[in-house]
């Protein structure tokens, strides 16, 4: 196993640094503005990218990229969000993405609001809707960063943070431990598994928060919403 992921390694190490944390940025950024993020997760950009990192500089500066990329998709989102937030779920592939993620999106802000801005960041599918949600929402921009900002921040300290770890753990153990590469793996596999779980707990919660919320006297129900919600939308496209 070493030999192959030496080789990976090395493929991505090889290429320049300062192209490779451009890259990650404008992954990122693609990730949270156009959809992106529900075919290429942004946490698979900034893990591969991460294990090229070879001193604090080139840490250092992935990190402002990823956050850069981050905030900057967002709000290249909530400004799509904005001003044609009604034709990209009405277009193919906002048909795609399926009503009842759109719906999903919008009964979440409308009950948690910043909160769901930054708990989405965390969540699947969530993370890449929220930001054109908002656009479409009345919350103002400014709003919208303050929550946004340290989720995102948060969120590329992780991810990177794993990345470098796992691979210069590797890097220092490949010529002494035949078993180094299963160390990496390890590592990588024991945050997925983490982040896995922290989901499912987080999910778990904010749905419980939501049907408490339905429940209450005098609390529209998720289908009445998500009904008036889509006709809302169906008579903007119009």
């Amino acid at each position: 196993m070493n030999e192959i992921l030496t080789w990976i390694l090395d493929v991505v190490q090889s290429v320049d640094p300062v192209l490779r944390t451009l890259l990650a940025g404008f992954g990122i950024m693609l990730e949270t503005s156009i959809l992106v993020g529900l075919i290429v997760p942004g946490d698979t950009i900034a893990i591969v990218a991460a294990t090229g990192v070879e001193d604090p500089a080139q840490y250092v500066f992935l990190v402002l990229a990823v956050i850069a990329g981050a905030l900057t998709g967002e709000s290249i989102g909530f400004a799509l969000g904005r001003y044609f937030g009604p034709r990209i779920r009405a277009s193919r592939l906002g048909r795609r993405v399926g009503e009842h993620n759109w719906q999903r999106a919008e009964t979440y802000l409308d009950r948690r609001g910043g909160l769901a801005v930054f708990v989405s960041r965390f969540l699947p599918v969530l993370h890449s809707l929220i930001p054109l949600t908002v656009g479409m929402s009345t919350m103002r921009y400014r709003r919208f960063m303050k929550w946004t900002v340290p989720a995102c921040v948060l969120w590329a300290f992780a991810y990177v943070s794993v990345g470098a770890l796992a691979a210069g753990s590797y890097r220092q153990m490949a010529d002494s431990l035949h078993y180094a590469g299963y160390i990496f793996v390890g590592i990588i596999v024991a945050f997925a598994l983490l982040v896995l779980v922290a989901k499912k707990v987080l999910s778990k919660l904010e749905a419980r928060h939501m049907d408490r919320i339905a429940q209450r006297p005098g609390t529209d129900s998720p289908a009445a919403e998500a009904h008036t919600v889509d006709d809302t939308a169906r008579r903007q496209h119009n």
